[in-house]
């Protein structure tokens, strides 16, 4: 019994401490209005589909007969919900922009354009974090199109993935709180006839 508790104890603070590597592919196409992506943790993808604008929204197809619906309107508060990402640490960051207009001194300047907005951006990103790896990209077309195609890996650990899900339970179970409460108070106010 005691190797037991000792090997599980080990394989345990392993999982807590042991890096995972998490890929993210992003594929867009504005000419076709759809943005492809792929989610894979350590190679092996859990969730990937697509993505398309709406009149009513962002839709996010998952497989061919589920879509969630992403109203524009509820998108303002989204911001609060990426606030688990701090100890999620960005690792690798790859981008290619494919431009059309290889002909044209305009698709020219565009292409050198988004090279040198990519360098600058980078410079600025290599400063605050030196071990990131970058790489940008810039490739003319014949034909007319606009297409960005994204990977990023980041790293983190079981105990932050723990301490990130473990807020979002403490902040849920204390909104429960405080609105069980409000209704209890509201619930208890004598009437007026």
């Amino acid at each position: 019994m005691g190797e037991f508790f000792v090997v599980s104890t080990f394989l345990g603070a392993l999982l807590l401490f042991f890096p995972v590597f998490v890929d993210f592919h992003l594929y867009v196409d504005v000419r076709e209005n759809k943005a492809s992506f792929a989610l894979s943790p350590f190679g092996l993808r859990i969730v990937g589909g697509y993505a398309e604008l709406r009149r009513e929204g962002i839709a996010i197809h998952l497989t061919e007969k589920f879509a969630i619906l992403l109203p524009y309107a509820g998108m303002r508060d989204t911001r609060k919900y990426f606030e688990i990402t701090y100890g999620f640490q960005l690792y690798r960051f790859r981008q290619v922009v494919e431009t059309g207009g290889a002909e044209k001194i305009s698709g020219l300047l565009l292409a050198a354009a988004l090279q040198a907005a990519g360098g600058a951006a980078f410079a600025v990103l290599r400063t605050r974090h030196p071990f990131l790896e970058l790489e940008n990209g810039t490739l003319l077309a014949q034909t007319p199109c606009l297409k960005v195609s994204l990977m990023t890996t980041t790293v983190f650990n079981g105990l932050i993935l723990a301490i990130a899900i473990g807020k979002k339970l403490l902040e849920a179970l204390i909104n429960w709180i405080r609105k069980r409460k409000s209704t209890q108070s509201w619930k208890k106010q004598p009437s007026n006839s």
